[in-house]
């Protein structure tokens, strides 16, 4: 099967201090990934590191099209994800002084394609139809974060990358926030790479990878 993202022997350090080496794992299209490990081990990090967010002292992130971005500078890498990544944030990330719709069409204006049709049918998929007009701060948390995740969707990339989404949910919210980020991403054919401390999201993996500063070991 096509692999959307391979790790190569990824390491980051901070001066003499190792986060994380030996990374090394693989991710496929559709498949859902969840990366557990001790705080502070870095999963947060290396999460960044996928996305080209974060530099890393050695190894490989090559995604599925070719792309090596250990080979790009930081605008490249830039342009790249606006293309080809999601991200969904534990904070959730919306910008307060725009509307439900305006923070979901960001994606699209970012690359020029706008489509006032697909954010409102991502709204309804995502369970927030009629909701568009409404600013941030009228919104649950549980609602805040499926605008995050139809934000991170709506311009269809192949990579999702989701950062404790559900950390700051009571756990039936939580619960069904991490239905919706399984069905859209299952939907949209993308791979999903999960952080979380939650046993119960990890459970809902298609595998589960530990970090550890000596690197990720299959359970």
């Amino acid at each position: 099967m096509n692999e959307l993202l391979r790790v190569q022997d990824l390491a980051k350090r901070y001066g003499e201090a190792t986060v994380f080496e030996n990374v090394h794992f693989t991710l496929r299209p559709g498949e859902f990934v969840a990366i557990v490990g001790e705080s502070g081990v870095g999963k947060s990090t290396l999460l960044n590191c996928l996305a080209g967010l974060d530099a890393w002292d050695a190894g490989h992130i090559v995604h599925g099209d070719g792309t090596d971005l250990s080979g790009l500078d930081e605008t490249q890498r830039a342009l790249w994800r606006r293309a080809h990544v999601g991200f969904v944030f534990q904070a959730f990330h919306v910008l307060p002084h725009l509307d439900v719709a305006q923070n979901v069409a960001l994606p699209l204006l970012l690359l020029g394609q706008p489509d006032a049709a697909r954010v409102e049918g991502m709204l309804a998929a995502v369970g927030l139809a009629g909701l568009g007009h409404r600013l941030p701060q009228q919104l649950s948390g549980g609602q805040l974060q499926r605008v995050a995740i139809a934000r991170a969707l709506i311009h269809r990339p192949a990579l999702l990358l989701a950062d404790e989404p559900t950390g700051n949910l009571d756990p039936a919210t939580a619960a069904r926030t991490l239905d919706l980020l399984i069905a859209q991403t299952r939907e949209h054919g993308a791979g999903l790479v999960l952080v979380t401390h939650s046993e119960a999201a990890a459970a809902r993996a298609d595998r589960v990878l530990h970090l550890s500063a000596r690197g990720i070991a299959a359970p």
